[in-house]
């Protein structure tokens, strides 16, 4: 296992529209309460689904691709630090490492659809002394759809495996702004698929 990195400047800056000010502050509302992160990132996806698919959300510098990876684009952090919402642009074919967080995460699926393979972490046993990863889901996120997960339990990866581009808003429970990546650790290990 690895500790994830961002290049600097890897994140754009923000210009927010109308909607994206509208959603800002319904997520506000939401990690405002003071719930468990489980339930904060549930309640957060409720407050994204309605925002997914709008052409007015983002603007069309927040829509840019890089072809060489998925870009991120930080759209807002939290003055307090508790959330951050970035758009990630995929080009067909790019995708993540296998990862886990720093804190809960809500993702949806603005447009196109993201593939997502979860896993659980078999600690080390036996004479060769090496965990491993065991894949328990495989998931389709398509445009509308929503979900959330908190640490542990949170180790996946993402990718686009459609024709065309995907882009999807993930809101984390931290500042991406200052820690420059939602990524705890990226998994160097073997996986059963």
């Amino acid at each position: 296992m690895t500790q994830a990195s961002i290049a600097p400047g890897a994140f754009t800056a923000a210009r927010t529209t109308e909607r994206l000010d509208a959603l800002i502050a319904d997520v506000r509302e939401a990690v405002g309460r003071g719930l468990p992160p489980d339930l904060t990132a549930y309640l957060v996806g409720e407050r994204l689904a309605p925002h997914l698919g709008a052409a007015d959300l983002l603007t069309a510098e927040q829509r840019e691709s890089d072809p060489a990876r998925y870009r991120q684009h930080l759209l807002h952090a939290e003055h307090d630090g508790s959330f951050s919402v970035v758009a990630l642009v995929w080009l067909p074919g790019q995708g993540t490492s296998v990862h886990d967080h720093v804190s809960w995460c809500t993702t949806g699926v603005h447009e196109g659809q993201e593939r997502e393979r979860r896993y659980r972490l078999v600690p080390a046993a036996g004479a060769d002394g090496t965990a491993r990863l065991v894949a328990t889901a495989d998931v389709v996120n398509a445009q509308g759809e929503f979900c959330g997960f908190a640490p542990p339990g949170d180790i996946h990866r993402v990718w686009n495996a459609g024709p065309s581009a995907a882009i999807s808003l993930h809101v984390y429970g931290a500042d991406i702004s200052r820690l420059g990546t939602s990524v705890r650790r990226v998994y160097d290990l073997p996986a059963d698929r």
